[in-house]
């Protein structure tokens, strides 16, 4: 057996009749024998049980932003006590966090924090939220909910940055303590998520369906666009048509730019020109909250009226410029809804990032 393997019981597997364990969290349902881990390489086997390596651990806490995440219209302008710990369930070349989700040592998760200690930190640091960010919540899923429900005992929100990479048992669990998510959808076509995410598309589709029909939580999408690869005119109309379809003019989709790194350094940045077709085409579609991200475009990421084009929120990068809403989330012009879910006037965190440190105890 792998000595290194030690952590605190998981959910969601079962014992196959080959002696091998099944880990059910996640469309991979790595077959474990005794002593092996999981792609993820935070979840593994161990006394003939799944184990979570990373709980209470994390790579470092933040105050952000909640426009970083990003979520335009979940309590604007807010700090969110930001966090993460180590591993993926998917293999994306193009990473942009890959030294914290591809690590494969644990040394890169030596912050130790509770559950309770870290919705005691979110309180007293005026936070209106924690947002578990970095690599995805799902494989931490047992110290997301636990983190969760102490945030929700006093009045925190708690939002879910994550590509949406869950089986259908799990992902009740998991969405059912979340109050906000940011889905990535990397690109939109089988071919893409084979090659470059060892993933499948349907899985992450399947997440965004479900969000939207059996959930109250107030979701976003984010794709990252790459020159060449999940780009074209074609795959963002056809991204664009699904989510209208699917998911309705509402939901927020996000833009944004791809810089080399990881395993895709060959690749140039998104040349700002790109996001704005991208854009343009989405809002073609139907799309009413449609956002570039990455690069400084005020007009691109601001949020206007969807009935008389009035501005409803201006940003300059993660700083609010205007804020023209009621306090139930209306235009001030013509009296319009503005979806998302707003608290009267907005947060003024603007655009700081805090590092905080969280006693390993409440």
């Amino acid at each position: 057996m792998d000595q290194e393997i030690a952590g605190l019981p998981g959910r969601y597997w079962h014992a196959l009749a080959d002696g091998r364990i099944q880990c059910d969290l996640c469309p991979r349902y790595c077959k474990l024998n005794e002593g092996q881990r999981g792609l993820c390489f935070v979840r593994g086997r161990a006394h003939d049980a799944i184990v979570l390596t990373t709980y209470g651990r994390s790579s470092g806490f933040c105050i952000d932003p909640i426009e970083k995440k990003p979520l335009n219209h979940f309590l604007p302008g807010t700090p969110v006590l930001s966090f993460g710990t180590a591993g993926c369930n998917l293999t994306c070349k193009f990473c942009q966090n890959w030294d914290i989700s591809k690590a494969r040592a644990l040394d890169r998760v030596q912050d130790h924090a509770l559950p309770e200690a870290i919705a005691e930190a979110a309180l007293a640091s005026g936070c209106r939220s924690v947002a578990f960010t970095y690599n995805d919540p799902v494989i931490f899923l047992e110290y997301a909910v636990d983190v969760a429900q102490a945030c929700r005992a006093r009045g925190i929100k708690t939002v879910a940055v994550s590509a949406g990479y869950i089986a259908p048992e799990p992902r009740y669990e998991f969405f059912r303590y979340m109050d906000a998510a940011n889905i990535d959808l990397k690109g939109f076509t089988e071919d893409f998520y084979k090659n470059l995410c060892s993933g499948k598309l349907a899985a992450v589709l399947d997440t965004l369906v479900y969000l939207k029909h059996e959930t109250n939580v107030w979701f976003e999408i984010t794709t990252l666009l790459i020159p060449g690869e999940n780009d074209s005119p074609a795959e963002i109309e056809a991204l664009s048509r699904w989510v209208r379809e699917h998911l309705g003019v509402d939901v927020p989709l996000h833009f944004t730019a791809f810089h080399p790194d990881w395993k895709m350094r060959d690749k140039p940045p998104t040349p700002p020109a790109t996001l704005r077709m991208a854009r343009r085409i989405a809002k073609e579609h139907g799309l009413r909250y449609v956002y570039t991200g990455n690069i400084h475009d005020p007009v691109g990421q601001s949020t206007y009226c969807h009935t008389c084009g009035a501005g409803l929120i201006g940003r300059d990068w993660y700083d609010l410029s205007e804020w023209n809403l009621t306090a139930d989330g209306r235009c001030q012009t013509c009296a319009a809804p503005c979806a998302g879910v707003f608290d009267g006037r907005p947060g003024q965190w603007g655009r700081r990032r805090q590092a905080i440190r969280i006693p390993a105890v409440a």
